[in-house]
């Protein structure tokens, strides 16, 4: 009986002790790096709120088209500040998520509140970055009717729920993202044969946001400046045919 009760007490504390690292781990993300925190400041351009989830409104009009974004695994969600604001000052409503434990797979229905606050927008798209992508498809697969499209930045679906959708489809990837160009390629089969693919030649997996190097990606040969404004340009391009 002691062996079993010492046995026991031993599976307990090594999983409180597994489960305390892991929230250690993930409540210690990446970034956000300075011009990420600049980004959220309003000015005569963009109108910045910070709520329950941080909108970027352009300032002299009122969109009818709305990209819902979910930030990166372990990355903290104001590290995609830049580029989002850069969209909504296009013309565009851009809701940037806050997730659990800073791991989209455990808030895939952050996305529900937005719709009910911004009922005045006709088109909406969803997407996010890596595993905020993944996220974003396994969201948008439930909801297929509020939704027009979906963004994936150097990101794919978890499987092929989305492939016979009539979602319209934009995947952002550089050649230099640490999961492969094959991966890409192998994933694209899960994907409507509509799906647009725009390959940023040079770009790497960490530079969609400003949030410093990630263990593991490749170095990229363009500029993070340049990078985002690539991603910049053709979400706003693919936006643009939903309607503003």
């Amino acid at each position: 009986m002691k062996i079993i009760k010492r046995t026991f007490f031993s599976l307990v504390f090594a999983i409180v002790v597994t489960a305390v690292g892991f929230v250690i781990w993930a409540e210690t993300p990446l970034g956000p790096a300075p011009e990420a925190l600049s980004a959220l400041q309003s000015d005569s351009q963009v109108s910045v709120t910070n709520g329950e989830f941080i909108t970027f409104q352009p300032a002299n009009l009122k969109p009818s088209t709305g990209f819902i974004f979910y930030p990166g695994g372990r990355v903290d969600y104001r590290s995609y500040a830049a580029p989002l604001r850069e969209i909504a000052a296009q013309g565009y409503l851009v809701v940037l998520l806050p997730v659990r434990l800073n791991l989209a797979f455990f808030d895939i229905n952050a996305a529900e509140p937005v719709f009910a606050k911004y009922p005045a927008i006709k088109h909406w798209a969803v997407g996010g970055h890596s595993l905020g992508g993944v996220a974003s498809a396994l969201y948008a697969k439930d909801h297929l009717t509020q939704l027009d499209a979906i963004i994936f930045w150097a990101s794919y679906p978890a499987d092929d729920s989305l492939k016979n959708s009539n979602l319209k489809i934009l995947s952002i990837y550089g050649t230099k993202d640490m999961a492969g160009m094959e991966k890409f390629k192998e994933t694209g089969a899960l994907l409507p044969s509509s799906t647009k693919y725009v390959v940023m030649d040079g770009g790497n997996h960490a530079q969609f946001g400003d949030y410093g190097p990630q263990p593991g990606d490749n170095e990229a040969t363009i500029s993070r400046a340049g990078q985002q404004t690539l991603v910049v340009n053709a979400v706003v391009e693919f936006l643009n045919e939903l309607g503003k």
